[in-house]
């Protein structure tokens, strides 16, 4: 991510101030009332790269203290991601450690303003004093390696839901990214860690998963499941990454709950367009440099390749009609309570729609929804309600 200049983060806080201060004060007022709880922010790995103290503002980046509060956000999942390319290192259960040990710092940096949350029936109490209270999850099983047994000390570590894979098949579950599928959907050890998970009171997420592999996970779990920052496949033909209108109806079916994703990348369709392109060409590139190599010729560097495909590819400004559009279709297909927010801030290089910069924001997303005809009842809902709900569930089927 690149550092913006002094002037410009000037700038950038006084327009995320302006966009925050201009909803409505019937949606301000919902947005500090209802528990917001937003199921994917990126800020751990942003911390392991470059500190930064999310206690106090923090300018270059989508998540602080100061702008949650101004945005009404309660419970912030805090996203423990690694990448495949982690996984093929050796570094992924590493990588994670040390994530988790990034936001346990921040919150002990600042108890008067974090928490930990570790099971919904601490929110009230936790919540007390204005603070903002991280509950984890993590992006990519990979952490997990080859040992049932990581489950265990992740989830005593605090992670409360895992994404089995991210943008490439893994030892668990195939990638909606992968061009070539490895196991046809789950792996017979991804069966053994969903049912470890039902267990031990971990939320299954779906997200990223190629369509057999959620297809999988609904037959094999016992509780419901989530998608932590999905789109809606309708509105982005061919893009696997987003789930179809199908699958959403099968999570709903087992109670589950549909976390839509703000990034621009998920919800505008020529931005999911080129992010699906980019998968065939990389593996093209790849193949180049290989011939390359056996040739005994010098290889052209990945990170050219990218900087040429985002010059070539720019992500185009999206409205935050976007985003309303996707909970507008949620609703309809799904009904209400199965709808909920997982913005990835943090984790999408600031490629986000306008009036959805920062967790200052959610009040727009508020007024937006009740210019739309939404309910404040339901909007409480979509928030954070059905979140709460599918979380308390997957814990009481493991307590019993």
């Amino acid at each position: 991510m690149r550092i913006p200049s002094v002037l410009a983060l000037s700038l950038s806080l006084i327009a995320m101030a302006a966009q925050a201060d201009d909803a409505p004060e019937a949606a301000r007022a919902l947005a500090q009332d209802a528990i917001v709880v937003d199921t994917h922010i990126d800020a751990p790995s942003v911390l392991v790269e470059r500190w930064g103290d999310i206690g106090r503002s923090a300018p270059d980046r989508e998540f602080d203290y100061p702008r949650a509060r101004r945005g009404g956000l309660d419970v912030a999942f805090m996203s423990i991601y690694t990448a495949p390319s982690a996984d093929e290192d050796g570094t992924a259960r590493q990588r994670a450690h040390a994530q988790i040990d990034a936001v346990e710092a921040a919150v002990a940096r600042h108890p008067d303003r974090f928490a930990m949350l570790h099971s919904p029936r601490d929110l009230k109490h936790l919540r007390s004093g204005g603070r903002v209270l991280l509950a984890l999850g993590m992006e990519n099983g990979a952490p997990i390696g080859e040992d049932l047994e990581q489950l265990t000390r992740f989830h005593a570590r605090g992670v409360r839901y895992i994404t089995l894979a991210h943008s490439a098949n893994n030892r668990i579950s195939d990638s909606s990214y992968a061009l070539e599928k490895r196991w046809g959907g789950l792996s017979p050890f991804g069966e053994r860690v969903v049912a470890r998970m039902n267990q031990l009171g971990i939320m299954v997420d779906v997200s990223h998963l190629s369509d057999d592999a959620v297809s999988d996970v609904l037959a094999i779990s016992t509780v419901p499941v989530i998608a932590s920052h999905s789109g809606m496949r309708h509105f982005t033909p061919g893009f696997e990454r987003n789930l179809s209108d199908e699958l959403a109806n099968s999570i709903a079916a087992k109670g589950g709950v549909v976390q839509l994703v703000f990034g621009n990348g998920f919800v505008n369709p020529k931005a999911a367009a080129d992010m699906r392109a980019y998968f065939p060409a990389a593996a093209a590139f790849q193949s180049e440099n290989a011939a390359l190599a056996a040739a005994g010729k010098p290889q052209r560097p990945q990170a050219a390749f990218d900087e040429a495909w985002e010059l070539a590819h720019p992500v185009p400004e999206t409205d935050i009609a976007a985003v309303l559009d996707q909970i507008d279709h949620a609703v309809r297909l799904l009904g209400a309570d199965h709808v909920g927010i997982g913005s990835d801030f943090d984790g999408v290089g600031g490629a986000l729609p306008t009036q959805l910069r920062s967790v200052a924001d959610y009040p727009n997303l508020v007024a937006g929804l009740q210019a739309r005809g939404h309910s404040d009842a339901d909007i409480r809902k979509i928030l954070g309600g059905n979140l709460l709900r599918v979380w308390r569930a997957v814990e009481d089927a493991a307590v019993r």
